[in-house]
């Protein structure tokens, strides 16, 4: 510690930092949270096709002034180093349209189950819908991923969700209300959380869990030739409870219109190598985003160490 900087001060700048936090959850919350209502409110009033429209508009417009942005860009030039600058840039400003498009959307989740989404391949469920089944339903951040809870159940696995919480509590009890789940079906991560999806599996019910984003204590993975942090949970669970993990994703089709594709469960490895099953779901992971880039809000994450 230098010097000049004793004790005294140190405790002067975190009581700073303390009082500066306090005043603006206390002041900047209901701020934020009254402008996320008054832009729901505007996407509720408006037809579905036209709310998207307009959230996609609004992603290019506000997108690419945000510094996610150019993370977004160095991603995907790691990840796909044959494209040209003006494909990536093309790419990265579909991603933002995509994004737009989902917050957009999220008055207008029950049309979309209802009258905009294709189950597919469900076959791979038939084992899981009784109930008492224990499975795990993985997927990440693709197309407009607040559709899996209700999609999920209209395929009749409906599933508890594991999720993160807003910063915002305000925010955060908006999101809880519009996705409709019960406090039994919503898992928030942490300790508490955990100890909830322990017995969500033991009590034979169905999880689900987005599992592509960064976890600075997670385990080294290769996600696009390069190490990724990736948090091991769903194959520790899989392996532990000896329930498979079903991996779906949710693809943006046309505009407004969605399918839902199940997979076969994922292999659990004989020796329960986790790395192993990790890598597998990496490797889903990546052929998805191939797929369809611009559907993968993952480009925005910092997941590699260098990042």
């Amino acid at each position: 510690m230098p010097a000049n900087l004793s004790l005294k001060k140190l405790m002067k700048m975190a009581n700073y930092s303390l009082a500066k936090r306090h005043i603006y959850q206390t002041i900047g919350y209901p701020i934020e949270a009254a402008g996320a209502a008054l832009l729901y409110g505007l996407f509720a009033l408006l037809p579905i096709d036209a709310a998207s429209r307009l959230g996609g508009w609004i992603g290019r417009f506000v997108g690419p002034r945000l510094s996610y942005h150019k993370r977004a860009i160095k991603s995907l030039k790691y990840a796909f180093p044959e494209y040209t600058h003006n494909e990536i840039l093309k790419i990265t400003m579909d991603m933002w349209d995509n994004f737009g498009r989902v917050l957009a959307e999220l008055p207008h989740l029950e049309t979309i189950i209802n009258n905009r989404l294709e189950i597919l391949n469900e076959e791979h469920i038939i084992s899981v819908k009784p109930e008492g089944n224990p499975c795990i339903f993985l997927s990440g951040h693709f197309a407009n991923w607040e559709i899996l809870p209700p999609a999920a159940q209209k395929a009749g696995v409906a599933s508890a969700q594991v999720y993160r919480a807003a910063n915002n509590h305000f925010v955060d009890s908006m999101l809880r209300k519009i996705r409709k789940l019960k406090d039994i079906d919503s898992i928030p991560k942490g300790s508490q959380g955990a100890r909830e999806i322990i017995a969500t599996l033991k009590s034979g019910r169905r999880l689900g869990m987005l599992v592509d984003q960064k976890m600075n204590d997670g385990i080294p993975i290769k996600l696009f030739g390069r190490i990724a942090m990736t948090a091991p949970a769903v194959a520790q669970l899989s392996i532990k409870y000896a329930c498979p993990a079903i991996p779906l994703r949710i693809i943006r089709t046309d505009g407004c219109h969605f399918q839902m594709q199940f997979y076969a469960a994922m292999d659990k490895p004989i020796d329960g190598d986790v790395t192993k099953m990790m890598r597998e779901i990496n490797m889903l992971f990546e052929e998805w985003a191939t797929e369809y880039p611009a559907q993968w809000l993952g480009w925005l994450h910092r997941r590699w160490p260098e990042d």
